[in-house]
């Protein structure tokens, strides 16, 4: 992509048409500035891999036109890739107080913190970056501290609204800055980026209030120990808890390292009010009794080595569930999460404990972060953009939220459902959309990044599904005859025992095919491991119609 003097230029690396990993790009002449740099948790045809981030590609052959990264709130998927980011492009980074706190917690660990530049913002900044005037107001959401950001740019406005909803009577007290938000609409918006999650939703989103009348109620009527998990992150529900926790007696245990690593954070920043001698140790818990004590854990979304699924299993060293405890389960599983969690909520039961579980609006336990469909009209109405981007979500949400923007009156021309790596440009304040930017996925495995590709995954899948054989054949280095071998290993292919005629089979075919090519004066090794490892594969299919890995090694003595 040239450089485009006066052309204002949007586009995604991460976030469309997928939920996570999010990054947004605006480019105006030689200035760029991204917007969060989130990661998202791999599936499981993705053997292995830890983490996907971004492909950073287009920004690594730009790295001198880039002025800041802007982060619109602490959610693992607008944050989770930053030390990633930084590795390969250490630049600025602007975001609130409590989301900072967040994004030094992962700083720390990844020993990046010293050479970062962290500075802290508000609604009420504005920020100067060439042409680029860059202006915030508050939203609400499920974690504290979101900004919508408002970029000035000599095309016309852009607005890119973050996560968000509107809760007239939000937890925290942080309300929508929805008098600037219409002030913002009113001065006029070219386009509007906004986030499509909860797009196929209709109503408005309730408010996260609620939820604090359902959570007393249980732990009013909990007779034992109650162990409630939720997402880390959203200190709302948090500081709820510790309100039920303190009206029925009850001493509050955290656990799981997030958990601890967050609510640290947001009680060092005054964003969750602790009393002082109400949490205790994992291993106190036994010395109260069980009337006296609530857990607060991670594992809500079923993950295998989170607390919550260790407690399930009785794998965790100072916590048990005993029969009669109850255990609340205050968030929704996010889509693909749902067999983990029925999977830790049978073996809850199974433990005797009182499960409180399943979809939030029917518990009561967990209300959505982001808007509903009439919350996404109001955005919409309040900005009035001449053109539409609609972010984060599936090809589905994106869609849907195309027809609501219809319908609160932008025009049907107007709005670009585009994937990861298109453009959309902005000449004269008309918008087209004719090229794009390299923009994919970056696997984290382990402590390398971006080195498991397409191949070593389809490696990784053959492995898994029909196992491998290991071929060693020792030859003479002059005249190519087989001093040893050839000895055949196998793992997750076939039980050795019981295929030992088949193994023999392999071997006689290995020499017959190593003569071959003795005979016909074929010398060079990889074509004699080619010809091994197709024959023995022909054979193989033909006998057990499986393909495993077929791995020759030829030693020369």
């Amino acid at each position: 992509m040239g450089t485009y003097d006066n052309t204002l230029s949007i586009f995604a690396l991460g976030g469309i048409n997928e939920i996570g990993k999010n990054m947004y790009v605006l480019q105006y002449g030689d200035d760029i500035i991204i917007i969060d740099c989130g990661s998202k948790f791999p599936d499981e045809s993705l053997l292995g891999i830890d983490l996907i981030i971004p492909d950073i590609t287009y920004l690594q052959e730009n790295r001198d036109k880039i002025r800041a990264l802007i982060v619109t709130h602490g959610h693992e998927d607008h944050i989770g890739g930053i030390p990633y980011f930084l590795k390969s492009l250490n630049v600025p980074i602007y975001a609130s107080k409590f989301t900072l706190g967040l994004i030094e917690l992962k700083l720390t660990e990844h020993k990046l913190l010293r050479d970062s530049k962290l500075i802290p913002i508000d609604s009420e900044s504005n920020l100067e970056f060439g042409n680029i005037n860059v202006t915030f107001f508050k939203t609400n959401h499920s974690i504290p501290d979101c900004l919508g950001i408002v970029f000035q740019t000599p095309q016309g406005a852009v607005v890119h609204t973050g996560d968000f909803k509107f809760d007239l009577t939000p937890a925290n007290d942080q309300y929508s800055d929805i008098h600037k938000m219409a002030q913002i609409g009113t001065n006029g918006v070219l386009a509007l980026i906004s986030e499509s999650t909860n797009a196929e939703r209709p109503g408005l989103t309730p408010s996260e209030r609620i939820v604090a009348d359902h959570v007393e109620e249980a732990f009013m009527k909990a007779d034992q120990k109650v162990i409630i998990s939720t997402f880390a992150s959203n200190i709302n529900r948090v500081q709820q808890i510790v309100h039920a926790a303190i009206k029925t007696n009850r001493k509050l245990a955290l656990l799981g390292r997030s958990m601890v690593n967050v609510v640290s954070v947001a009680m060092e920043r005054g964003y969750v009010d602790i009393p002082e001698g109400m949490l205790i140790e994992a291993h106190e818990v036994d010395n109260f009794p069980s009337e006296n004590v609530a857990i607060l854990c991670t594992g809500s979304q079923g993950e295998p080595m989170a607390a919550l699924s260790r407690l399930s299993t009785g794998n965790y060293r100072d916590v048990s569930v005993h029969p009669g405890d109850t255990v609340i389960l205050a968030a929704g599983p996010i889509p693909g999460n749902e067999k983990n969690v029925s999977r830790i909520v049978d073996n809850l039961f199974q433990l005797g404990a009182k499960v409180i579980y399943g979809s939030g609006s029917g518990t009561g336990m967990h209300v959505s972060g982001h808007g509903y469909q009439e919350d996404l009209k109001l955005m919409l109405t309040l900005m009035k953009p001449k053109y539409f981007i609609p972010i984060h979500g599936e090809f589905r949400m994106l869609h849907q939220h195309r027809l609501l923007a219809e319908a609160v009156g932008v025009e049907t021309e107007n709005t670009f459902i585009i994937n990861n790596g298109d453009v959309v440009d902005f000449v004269n304040s008309e918008a087209v959309q004719t090229r794009n930017v390299p923009a994919g996925n970056t696997y984290v495995d382990g402590i390398g990044v971006g080195d498991v590709g397409d191949v070593v995954l389809r490696d990784r899948k053959q492995l898994s599904e029909d196992g491998m054989l290991v071929i060693v054949l020792t030859i003479n280095k002059y005249d190519r005859k087989i001093i040893s071998g050839p000895d055949t290993i196998t793992r997750g292919f076939v039980y050795v025992k019981n295929s030992e005629d088949l193994l023999r089979e392999i071997n006689e075919l290995v020499k017959k095919t190593a003569k071959e090519l003795q005979d016909a004066n074929i010398r060079q090794w990889n074509v004699m491991k080619q010809n091994i490892k197709k024959a023995v594969g022909q054979f193989l299919f033909n006998q057990t119609k499986r393909k495993p890995m077929i791995l020759p090694i030829i030693i020369e003595v």
